[in-house]
């Protein structure tokens, strides 16, 4: 068996020059620069979450709310903590379909997104853990 050898035929790949690369930069620059823009403003849409308890979990009389879709998933469990008049040492699990439990930094709008069913975000909420 021999080795292919390379074919000394085809012209050889040039890196590209500095002046091609900055010019490459300044014209991706200001599309960059528009998208972080456009991802540091916050969504101020609403998002319909529904709250239902599981277990020994308290039962809210009213369980659906407008969350702003901008908000971290945190601002959900505190706004929970205090319509079921929670201390902050008491133990609260959170989980999305009944299926995981959410990070805190993940936006309300994003987990609407994946994971909203039939036009709302259902929450799931209990005293103690539930799954996994």
């Amino acid at each position: 068996m021999s080795i292919p050898t390379p074919d000394l035929l085809s012209p050889a790949i040039q890196p590209p020059s500095a002046e091609t690369m900055m010019a490459n930069s300044i014209v991706t620059q200001p599309t960059a620069l528009e998208a972080l823009e456009h991802y540091k403003k916050k969504d101020a849409s609403k998002v319909v979450v529904r709250f239902k308890a599981i277990g020994s979990a308290p039962i809210m009389k009213n369980n659906v709310f407008k969350a702003t879709a901008g908000h971290k998933f945190q601002a959900v469990i505190l706004f929970l903590r205090q319509q079921l008049g929670m201390k902050k040492e008491e133990a609260l699990f959170t989980y999305i379909n009944a299926a995981f439990a959410p990070a805190p930094d993940d936006t309300v709008g994003n987990l609407y997104k994946c994971f909203g069913t039939e036009g709302h975000l259902i929450v799931n909420y209990s005293n103690t853990q539930a799954w996994g």
